[in-house]
């Protein structure tokens, strides 16, 4: 039992790979455009000030990169607030007018759980909640006694200790049935 690996969720906790996937391909091209443009700024556009050029190497790779990852950063954002039921428009705009990316982190602390549906009836089912609220379907793995997410590979409740396996029905199975 001791030498039993844990085994995660999947369908519920998104990787950082399908995280990736969200960002849009105009957004690749502007992050692209950005590095470029700024690039060509700092070794064409700005005069040779004798500055040491390890020192220009740093600020040009370093400010690009920056560019880069904002305009990624937008990309993501689109795609994002609408799977959390978010305004997209809104938090774009935050994320432009609000200098030195202060917008994106206001998205990530501020932004709500990710939405799903309920198989039952289609109601709208926020990530951590294990029961719809309109006809009590659970939609995910939860303890009989508290009520806490489970994982379908627990034995016992990691909270109350509950014996998973003594429930009328494994609670932490009913969402996995057909």
């Amino acid at each position: 039992m001791a030498n039993q690996s844990p085994v995660r969720d999947t369908a519920s906790s998104a990787t950082f790979v399908d995280e990736l996937h969200l960002i849009p391909r105009w957004s690749v091209a502007a992050a692209v455009f950005a590095f470029v443009g700024m690039q060509y700024f700092f070794w064409e556009v700005i005069p040779n000030h004798h500055h040491p050029i390890g020192l220009r190497l740093y600020f040009a790779i370093s400010w690009s990169l920056l560019a880069a990852l904002y305009m990624l950063m937008i990309g993501y954002i689109t795609r994002d607030t609408p799977r959390r039921g978010m305004t997209t428009w809104q938090w774009v705009v935050i994320c432009v007018v609000l200098p030195t990316g202060i917008g994106a982190v206001l998205y990530f602390l501020l932004r709500q759980p990710l939405i799903s549906l309920c198989p039952a009836c289609g109601t709208h089912v926020e990530s951590e909640y294990h029961f719809c609220p309109q006809c009590a379907y659970q939609v995910s793995a939860a303890c009989g006694r508290c009520y806490r997410s489970v994982s379908i590979t627990d034995l016992y409740c990691v909270y109350c200790g509950h014996d998973l396996a003594s429930d009328n029905r494994p609670a932490r199975l009913h969402a996995f049935s057909d």
